[in-house]
């Protein structure tokens, strides 16, 4: 069983960026983002947040907190500006963004928070519960790929001031990868080598993991 990594450190200064997700599996999609997102951006470290309860998946089949949280410790081991939190999963409920936003702010009042989001989600901001809010307590890093830039100009209009001074832009390395077709893959059979992190690929098959569907 993977060794449970550390939380942030509060000492002095630091710029955290967010990757939260159902990571189910993590992928070297979402890795290669954040890596892109914390050399663009200068960023101390970027803190990866398993959803334990997605509010945009509630009825839907999702594999435990436990397993996905342990891939992604797996996945990001071996950098050390990657760190993982269990935040979500000590929280009772449906896994909101603000209220993971407002506990780490009072955990870690001297860090800037940067909540990185992907091309799949910047166009459904603008319909968050209480998104004028959340702009307030963190900066949000918008990452597309070549080619997929989003209308940020629209979207900053709809959210106003805050969202033109508090969203900006990063292109990432362009990479097909879903968790979606890996839990597919898995269940026919085909190979996900170099799609996820060996040591991800080796968990999933220890744990017998989306061999009965997705």
């Amino acid at each position: 069983m993977a060794e449970r990594k550390q939380d942030l450190h509060d000492v002095g200064r630091k710029r955290v960026g967010i990757l939260g997700g159902t990571f189910d599996p993590i992928h070297v999609g979402h890795l290669m983002m954040a890596e892109a997102v914390r050399g663009e951006y200068h960023l101390d470290e970027i803190l990866f947040i398993p959803a334990a309860s997605p509010p945009h998946k509630q009825g839907q089949r999702i594999t435990s907190a436990t397993h996905r949280y342990l891939m992604t410790v797996l996945a990001t081991s071996s950098n050390p500006h990657f760190l993982v939190s269990d935040i979500e999963m000590k929280r009772p409920g449906p896994s909101y963004t603000i209220d993971t936003v407002y506990e780490l702010r009072e955990r870690f009042p001297k860090t800037e928070f940067y909540f990185i989001i992907g091309t799949d989600v910047i166009a459904e901001i603008a319909t968050w519960d209480r998104v004028e809010e959340l702009l307030t307590l963190c900066q949000f890093i918008a990452a597309s790929r070549p080619g997929q830039e989003p209308d940020l100009a629209r979207l900053r209009r709809e959210l106003g001031a805050l969202g033109e001074a508090r969203i900006h832009p990063v292109t990432t390395p362009e990479l097909e990868i879903s968790s979606t077709d890996i839990r597919q893959r898995v269940q026919r059979g085909a190979s996900i080598r170099y799609i996820v992190p060996d040591a991800v690929e080796q968990y999933i098959y220890k744990e017998g993991l989306y061999r009965d569907g997705v």
